[in-house]
């Protein structure tokens, strides 16, 4: 077939992977920041209510994850060899979080005299994985060396002050996404708390976008041409506008101690920062050196794919928002899953 189809093909799995790395993070990431915050809840009972609001929903949020990943390999394998040989130990360090944070959510319910110790791996593996994963996501904004078809980077090319920033970044938006979940999700004193540490986490979170946007240009001047230059600033100049908008919406939710609009808000800062994130990166999958069309799957097998994609990520979809729909509500001492 034409240039024309394999451009809509290409396109249409690039989106199909950022809406399942989108997703991920929506439904993981709360999770992951309600992680983070167990330190500041020492009580027991606070820390069983935490867990208990996202007992019957977090062990499915990685299904993303593993569509992201393998929707990558399968349809773009070229940008899958060259990216994952570059982040072989931020993606390492993600999965051990990930599992020492799964491991911990269960074994804590079966032991009394040890429960301390899973709730610090429940913490550890969740900072863990939240901070290998925004260093990841640097590594490739930043850009990785190529030569011909392969990495040609070094083993610590990923570790950089801009990495570490996206890292910090992403713990302290994961963060607050955990904060307004639990303001959604508890009552009471824990609730209280919830409410206090969303307004500090949301500033941090500010201040995190707004070093990230400000580093971000300097990287490449495809970037700072992408963002700045006439007419393309037309379409990127609604993103920080916006941004200040949904801010203003948030602190007004807080301030009137609303229950729902905090976390959705929350989730309408990712999703703008993540349309930033596309808006720097677009065409390129891997920056600077590959776009999505140079390291596109034949046509064929993106086809044969995209049906299977459009069979199971409707009955995901569905099945996920049921999970939510049927465990709504608030979450005490006295109710939960365990």
């Amino acid at each position: 077939m034409g240039l024309g189809v394999d451009v809509d093909l290409a396109t249409v799995w690039a989106f199909i992977i950022a809406f399942a790395v989108f997703v991920y993070v929506v439904m993981d990431g709360f999770d992951l920041g309600l992680g983070m915050l167990f330190p500041l809840f020492p009580k027991k009972a606070d820390r069983d209510v935490m867990m208990n609001s996202v007992a019957p929903v977090w062990d499915g949020n990685e299904t993303w994850l593993v569509l992201g990943g393998g929707g990558l390999f399968a349809a773009f394998p070229l940008a899958y060899a060259v990216l994952m040989p570059a982040l072989y130990t931020p993606m390492i360090i993600m999965l051990l979080g990930l599992v020492f944070r799964g491991v911990a959510f269960e074994f804590r319910w079966r032991t009394q005299r040890e429960r301390n110790r899973w709730d610090i791996a429940f913490a550890g593996g969740s900072l863990l994985a939240t901070m290998a994963q925004g260093v990841a996501l640097g590594a490739i904004l930043q850009g990785v060396q190529v030569e011909g078809r392969a990495y040609a980077g070094g083993w610590w090319d990923w570790l950089t002050p801009f990495s570490i920033l996206t890292g910090l970044a992403l713990v302290t938006g994961y963060s607050l996404l955990g904060a307004t979940w639990l303001v959604m999700k508890t009552e009471g004193e824990l609730r209280d708390e919830a409410y206090r540490l969303s307004w500090w986490l949301l500033m941090a979170m500010l201040i995190a976008i707004g070093a990230v946007s400000i580093a971000t240009p300097f990287l490449n001047f495809e970037y700072a041409q992408r963002w700045f230059a006439w007419p393309n600033v037309l379409v990127t100049a609604p993103v920080p506008i916006a941004v200040a908008g949904v801010t203003v919406l948030l602190l007004r939710a807080l301030a009137k101690r609303q229950d729902y609009r905090p976390f959705f808000l929350s989730l309408t800062l990712f999703a703008l920062a993540y349309a930033g994130l596309g808006i720097s990166m677009w065409p390129y999958i891997v920056p600077r050196s590959i776009t999505i069309w140079q390291a596109a799957a034949p046509e064929n097998s993106q086809i044969f794919m995209l049906v299977g994609v459009a069979i199971l990520v409707p009955i995901i979809l569905i099945y996920t928002a049921w999970a939510y729909w049927v465990f709504r509500g608030k979450v005490n001492s006295e109710s939960g899953y365990h």
